[in-house]
């Protein structure tokens, strides 16, 4: 909640952590001080403009670890107007050719699996914010999800490939659940996220909160910008790179926003989409050679143990 009182601006992000600036910002030493999320100046938030009213709410933000000191952003800017004008022009321009997948992707997950199309999940959004990220569902109804969580807490602490669980063989998903993930068509109603403002069509991925559990200080920075459906990481290496220069190239994003960069970005996003695709049917035809082999060796080892017996 945030209340002007004269020149002085009251930010809280709870009840337990609030303070005031005549300033209208919180040096990042206050922010620390009482566990304030963010330091953000409001002019950037809302403009020049006086407020509209004495109360002004905004969403919640959430403080990390357990009683951990919170530090989020640093110089946060207002985002450009060209990114949603981008956003909804390539939107509309695509639609045609998006919506009779979107309806056929819904109806084969209706026919192949019990439950809900759509899968809901709370993410991290820009500034810190939280909002309901919405994807195709690929995974069955009751899955597991404690062994995601493992594998995304062992990628951020260690220097190894930020591989997915499926390239190993995941059989929580659906029929053709792999195929959906590798070409990102699961990302799709995502579209409506960026209709919505919450997302754009380029950024950094946006995160799950017990990943954002896990961020250094430093790595906060990515929030600086709308999270996106496809960004600099998932065109620079994506699985191939580590947490760490995940976070990097994310940064690099927010701090040289431009039009040029989106534009190029969106332009290599088809052949990286191919490129996955390709890698995920070779992963497959590996495993399908390696299982054969193996039945193989089993069955000549019961030839061989038949015969002996004999």
């Amino acid at each position: 909640m945030i209340t002007q009182k004269g020149e002085t601006v009251q930010v809280g992000i709870s009840e337990k952590a609030q303070r005031t600036t005549s300033a209208g910002l919180f040096p990042t030493s206050h922010a620390r001080d009482v566990g304030v999320v963010a330091a953000v100046p409001v002019g950037k938030l809302f403009g020049n403009k006086p407020f509209s009213s004495t109360k002004v709410e905004i969403p919640a933000l959430r403080e990390v670890g357990q009683g951990a000191e919170a530090e989020l952003l640093i110089n946060p800017r207002p985002l450009p107007r060209w990114k949603a004008c981008l956003d909804a022009t390539c939107i509309f321009i695509l639609s045609p050719v998006l919506l009779p997948v979107l309806l056929a992707i819904a109806l084969w997950i209706k026919l192949v699996s019990r439950g809900p199309i759509i899968f809901k999940q709370e993410r991290v959004g820009y500034l810190g914010m939280p909002f309901t990220i919405l994807k195709f569902r690929t995974m069955r109804v009751g899955a597991c999800v404690g062994g995601h969580q493992t594998h995304v807490k062992n990628l951020i602490q260690s220097e190894a490939p930020m591989t997915k669980m499926d390239s190993t063989g995941d059989g929580r998903l659906i029929p053709l659940g792999v195929w959906l993930r590798a070409t990102g068509l699961d990302e799709l109603p995502q579209l409506i996220n960026v209709l919505r403002g919450e997302m754009s069509l380029v950024g950094p991925r946006p995160c799950t909160f017990y990943e954002f559990d896990h961020y250094l200080p430093w790595h906060k920075e990515r929030f600086n910008t709308l999270p996106g459906l496809t960004g600099l990481w998932q065109v620079s290496g994506k699985n191939k790179t580590t947490f760490t220069q995940m976070m990097k190239l994310d940064i690099r994003y927010a701090r040289n926003l431009s039009l040029g960069l989106d534009l190029a970005i969106i332009s290599k996003t088809f052949s990286v989409l191919v490129g996955q695709l390709f890698e995920a049917v070779l992963v497959k035809l590996r495993r399908k050679l390696a299982d054969r082999d193996t039945r193989q060796v089993q069955g000549e080892s019961v030839v061989s143990l038949s015969q002996s017996a004999e």
